[in-house]
C-alpha cells in the first residue's frame, strides 16, 4: 500500500536527511533520503533539507485565563514579578477579580479558541491546561475549556488539570469542586500548596491532592515554590507524598522558582528526592524573575519541559502559544546557548516535554505518531533565532496548518544624473 503522506529530504536534529512515510496517522518508515524513491499516490511535502521535528508540547498553560488581562490593570503583574516575587500571593488575590467579575464560559471560549488556533499554527499539538476550579470561578472555566477541547479534538491533545488556584484550606469548597471537575472531564489533579497560610496547611494540601490522584488513578501536577521564599519547600513535599502514595513517575512540579534560592545542600537533597519519586519539572522562566535551576536538574537526569504558562493574563502580558519563542527566551534566561544546549531546548518543547506529561515515543521514528513540524530552517540555531511558524504542521498524519510568508523589497528609483 502507498503511504498517505511523504516528507522528502527532511533534516532531523541529529543531522540525518531522511524520507518519512506516513500511513493511517502513524510514521510507517524513516529512511535515508533517496532522490530516486517514488512516493506513489501519496501527498508529498518537499522539505529540501530543512528541519523536521516532532510537534511541540506545551506542558503548562492556564488556558481558561488567556487574553483576560484587559479585564484588569497591571497591579497583579507588578506584584508577581516585583521585589523578588515577594508579592506572588498578593498577585493571585488581585487576579481573583477576573473570576468574581464575569467568569462565564461563553465569554471565555472565544479567547480559548484563539489560543488553540495559535497553538496549531505554531505546531503545538499537545497541551497540559490548568483550569481554575475554586469558589470564585466555580466550574465555568472548566466547561469553557472542555468545550474547546471537544472542538479541537481532531487536531490537539489537551490534558485538563483541575486547579484550586486560591488554595484548599484558604478556600473552603475548592476541594469538592475539584472532585466534581474530575467527574466532569478533567484528567489531572492540580495543586498550589505554597499559597496556603502555614507549612502544615501546605502539607495537607499536597496530601489531599496525592491521595485523590492515587485513589482515582490519575496524575498530579502542582505549582510549587512559586515565590521568592526558599523556606517554602513545597517541591520537597510533593516528591515525598508521591512516593508515599505510589505515584512514582506520575507527577509534575511546575515553576519551582524558589529552588533557585536554596542552599546547595538543600537543593541536592531535593534533587535526590525528586529522582526517587521520578518527579518531572516544568520551567517557565519568562513569566517571573526567578527560575528553576535547570542545569542542576538536567545534570541529575530528570526530565524538564518548558511551558507557555500565560498568554496576556494577570501575570504575563505577552505570549503567542509559540513554544519556539518560549525556548528562545529560555535560552537567554537559563544560559543555554551552545550547540548541544540548543538541541536540548528543542527537546524541552518536544520529546522531553511529552515524557514530562507521561507520553512516551513522541519522536520522529518508525511506528511513532505522525505529529510533525516541517520548518523553514536547516539549522537549529536559526530555528530558535527566528522562532517562526513551521512551514507545515502535520497532526495525526495529515497537514493541519501551512504557513508561507513573503516580503517584497522595493528599491528607491535611481536618481537621474545632473
Amino acid at each position: 500500500m502507498d503511504p498517505d503522506l511523504v516528507v522528502r529530504a527532511g533534516r532531523l536534529l541529529d543531522g540525518r536527511v531522511v524520507d518519512i512515510a506516513i500511513r493511517a496517522g502513524s510514521i510507517d518508515t524513516v529512511v535515508e533520503h533517496s532522490a530516486d524513491r517514488r512516493p506513489g499516490s501519496a501527498i508529498v511535502i518537499e522539505a529540501d533539507g530543512r528541519l523536521v521535528t516532532p510537534s511541540f508540547v506545551d506542558a503548562h498553560i492556564h488556558l481558561d485565563k488567556v487574553h483576560t488581562l484587559p479585564m484588569l490593570d497591571d497591579r497583579a503583574i507588578e506584584a508577581y514579578t516585583g521585589d523578588g516575587m515577594a508579592g506572588a500571593a498578593t498577585a493571585i488575590e488581585i487576579a481573583r477579580a477576573v473570576k468574581t467579575g464575569g467568569y462565564r464560559r461563553e465569554t471565555l471560549l472565544p479567547s480559548i479558541r484563539r489560543a488553540l488556533q495559535e497553538a496549531v499554527r505554531y505546531g503545538t499539538l499537545q497541551v497540559q491546561a490548568f483550569v481554575d476550579v475554586d469558589t470564585a470561578a466555580g466550574l465555568e472555566g472548566l466547561h469553557a475549556v472542555l468545550a474547546a477541547r471537544a472542538e479541537f479534538r481532531a487536531v490537539l491533545d489537551i490534558s485538563v488539570v483541575a486547579f484550586p488556584q486560591d488554595g484548599l484550606l484558604r478556600d473552603p469548597g475548592a476541594a469538592d469542586l475539584c472532585e466534581q471537575a474530575l467527574h466532569q472531564g478533567a484528567d489531572v489533579v492540580g495543586g498550589i500548596p505554597w499559597i496556603e497560610h502555614t507549612p502544615a496547611d501546605a502539607r495537607e494540601h499536597v496530601e489531599w491532592a496525592c491521595a485523590l490522584a492515587a485513589r482515582t488513578g490519575r496524575r498530579v501536577a502542582m505549582l510549587v515554590d512559586d515565590a521568592g521564599d526558599p523556606s517554602l519547600r513545597t517541591t520537597e513535599m510533593l516528591a515525598e507524598a508521591m512516593v508515599r502514595h505510589g505515584l512514582t513517575g506520575r507527577g509534575v512540579a511546575c515553576h519551582a522558582r524558589a529552588t533557585a534560592l536554596y542552599p546547595q545542600a538543600a537543593l541536592l537533597r531535593l534533587i535526590e528526592l525528586a529522582a526517587q519519586a521520578r518527579l518531572a519539572f516544568v520551567s517557565d522562566p519568562h513569566t517571573g524573575p526567578l527560575a528553576l535551576p535547570v542545569a542542576r536538574v538536567r545534570q541529575a537526569g530528570l526530565d524538564v519541559a518548558l511551558g507557555q504558562d500565560d498568554i496576556e493574563d494577570a501575570y504575563y502580558p505577552y505570549g503567542r502559544h509559540n513554544m519556539l519563542e518560549v525556548a528562545f527566551l529560555a535560552s537567554h534566561l537559563l544560559d543555554l546557548r551552545s550547540g548541544p544546549d540548543q538541541v536540548y531546548l528543542v527537546d524541552m518543547v518536544t520529546t522531553q516535554a511529552a515524557r514530562v506529561l507521561g507520553t512516551a515515543g513522541h519522536a520522529v521514528r518508525t511506528a511513532g505518531p505522525a505529529n510533525l513540524c516541517i520548518h523553514g530552517q536547516e539549522r537549529v540555531v536559526d530555528l530558535l533565532r527566528e522562532h517562526a511558524a513551521p512551514r507545515w504542521v502535520v497532526g495525526r498524519g495529515r497537514v493541519v496548518a501551512e504557513t508561507a510568508t513573503t516580503t517584497t523589497f522595493h528599491r528607491p528609483a535611481r536618481q537621474a544624473s545632473a
